[in-house]
């Protein structure tokens, strides 16, 4: 066997996941249920960051702690840092300065990607928890154009309310009918819309009924990690080289 070189003290899961401190359910598709991953990552819980205190209020004063807990990542063998909260696009460059390996703080960092794949007369829709504190900072934040389409969920009875209260119970079959009013509206409103993104990471398990229902491809935090651990990981694909094929 070869000699190996050494330096982490986990191997074989690359990506590392900023986690809200929260209680609710999760169920396969969100971030947090590590069933999601079709490949092993790694968690840390980031205390008192609550999603009412990131989504409705400020996350900013809890840089340090996200930075601590990013580095305890780092430290335990990670090669990229993501998060389970769109909202942390307003910490992705004072996270970036901190930490020695890349980092994906939001599903909303594809919107300049998603876009370039569109036509020139389609723009890219984002439906998140809140419209209503989704502010301009955020959105320069992950290079959105300001005046992108953006629908909330605050306008249904389950997802919002039960995700940022923090329930112990949710009903996720009433959590799929707001997100299937969400996306409504939000094509409704947009003629021009040709891709959507969600800025939640708990809007992944819907993500098929949101495509199924529209007809626009639909951008989530899964597709977005699973592009990101794959630069970390490239996959390996033997060749014969004097395969007469390659010749």
């Amino acid at each position: 066997m070869k000699s190996q070189y050494g330096g982490k003290t986990v191997y074989g899961a690359n990506i590392g996941i900023l986690m809200l401190e929260t209680r609710f359910p999760r169920i396969p598709g969100d971030m947090g249920n590590a069933l999601t991953w079709p490949f092993p990552v790694q968690y840390r819980v980031v205390r008192g960051a609550t999603p009412d205190l990131v989504v409705r209020t400020d996350a900013r004063p809890l840089l340090q702690t996200f930075i601590d807990a990013a580095k305890d990542l780092v430290a335990s063998g990670c090669d990229g840092i993501t998060t389970n909260c769109g909202f942390l696009s307003i910490l992705q460059h004072q996270l970036a300065e901190e930490i020695d390996v890349p980092l994906a703080t939001s599903s909303l960092m594809q919107v300049p990607m998603v876009q370039s794949t569109l036509p020139p007369d389609k723009r890219v829709g984002i439906l998140t928890i809140s419209k209503e504190t989704l502010t301009i900072d955020h959105l320069k934040a992950a290079n959105v154009p300001l005046d992108a389409p953006i629908v909330g969920t605050e306008s249904g009875k389950v997802f919002s309310r039960d995700i940022l209260g923090d329930a112990p119970e949710i009903d996720f079959a009433a959590c799929l009918e707001d997100m299937r009013e969400a996306a409504r509206e939000l094509v409704a409103r947009h003629k021009d819309i040709g891709a959507i993104v969600l800025e939640c990471t708990n809007m992944v398990p819907y993500a098929a009924d949101i495509r199924r229902l529209t007809g626009l491809p639909v951008y989530s935090i899964y597709n977005y990690v699973l592009w990101f651990q794959q630069s970390l990981a490239p996959a390996r694909f033997p060749v014969e080289l004097d395969d007469p094929r390659w010749g």
